[in-house]
């Protein structure tokens, strides 16, 4: 009789190994399923198909479908099974509204999260020294933020909201100084006015607020002769000068008969030609026929013309015309004898060329 035990005994062994064996690769299998499940949440489950980052808008309302639908036109996405199995797990539902910026690789976690919790990326807010009035200021920030513009034009022409800024209707706009600013999409218009607060507050520092009153003047009026500088000319080194013609104007009291005033009070911001009609235009912003400083000022203002205004060249210069080369320069007079001799060639060159208006 053969004696079968070692055979027994082999299969046994072989039984436990191979067991082992099933029991090690489930584990590593587990492992390895769980470590690509963790990999695709937290590392990279999205891969940018132009490899930039993109940005997105949520706005009240959208349903989450359609944000991961525009998603996926910029990204491919590598396990979907993940990416369902992670949004079950983390419950996100309703999307907060928001500018969200997302990298050229991201894991399901980064955009769920950011979407659920309104990890927002801020936005550029830009506007420039060509806003003249209220209305085009808010034209030009509306596109740019959740703000309607029928929100921030009624907060330009509240007086009770603006007290509490320190200005009125008249001179809200001192608070705009021309910027690039980073701000949130989804800030609300008091938002708004705060922030553009914190920087006039940050501009007009002890030493420029002590430079104002050395010309006797708050920092508003400042501003407000600033911006009559800034509508004058395009060319910096005259900056400080016409701002010193003007002071000059105001010491004596002397009519400061700017032309942008008047070009201000018509709206006739296109003119070419500045006539009769309108310096005699009535309006408390029309410096032929009132006195001193108009109400505000007449555009936002860069920070730099008000440093020259700040530091306006001392002068006896009570007179500019425009040059009559048109080469954007002024010829600036002490007497008027001078200034009416430049100002009838400048006419010439005006008729010559037929500029009528």
């Amino acid at each position: 009789m053969v004696d079968n035990q070692p055979t027994m005994m082999n299969k046994r062994k072989l039984y436990i190994i191979l067991s082992v064996a099933v029991v090690l690769m489930t584990l590593l299998g587990a492992g390895i399923y769980k470590g690509v499940r963790r990999y695709r949440y937290t590392r990279c489950n999205f891969v940018s198909i132009d490899g930039e980052e993109h940005g997105y808008f949520v706005r009240p309302g959208v349903p989450l479908d359609s944000i991961f639908a525009r998603v996926q036109r910029d990204y491919t996405m590598l396990s979907p099974h993940a990416f369902r199995k992670d949004l079950e797990h983390v419950g996100l539902r309703e999307p907060k509204i928001g500018y969200y910026r997302f990298p050229a690789e991201m894991g399901n976690r980064t955009l769920m999260m950011r979407l659920r919790q309104g990890e927002q990326t801020p936005v550029k807010l830009r506007f420039s020294y060509t806003v003249r009035t209220n209305e085009q200021l808010a034209s030009r920030m509306a596109p740019q933020l959740l703000i309607d513009s029928a929100t921030i034009i009624g907060l330009l022409q509240c007086d009770t909201f603006l007290a509490k800024y320190g200005v009125n209707t008249e001179t809200a706009r001192c608070l705009f100084l021309p910027d690039t600013y980073e701000v949130y999409w989804t800030m609300t218009g008091e938002q708004l006015f705060d922030r553009m607060y914190r920087e006039y507050q940050r501009f007009w520092n002890d030493d420029r607020q002590a430079q104002a009153r050395a010309l006797g003047l708050t920092p508003q009026e400042v501003t407000t002769l600033a911006s009559i500088v800034t509508s004058e000319t395009n060319t910096k080194w005259e900056y400080p000068i016409i701002a010193g013609l003007y002071l000059n104007r105001m010491r004596i009291g002397m009519h400061l008969q700017a032309c942008p005033t008047a070009v201000y009070a018509t709206r006739k911001f296109s003119a070419r030609r500045v006539t009769h009609e309108m310096t005699s235009y009535p309006s408390p912003y029309n410096t032929y026929i009132n006195p001193g400083l108009p109400p505000g000022p007449i555009r936002v203002t860069p920070a730099e013309i008000i440093d020259s205004t700040l530091h306006a060249t001392k002068s006896k210069y009570l007179y500019m015309c425009a040059n009559p080369d048109f080469s954007g320069t002024h010829v600036f007079s002490e007497n008027y004898a001078k200034h009416a001799a430049t100002a009838r060639v400048y006419q010439h060159e005006l008729n010559k060329r037929k500029i009528r208006k």
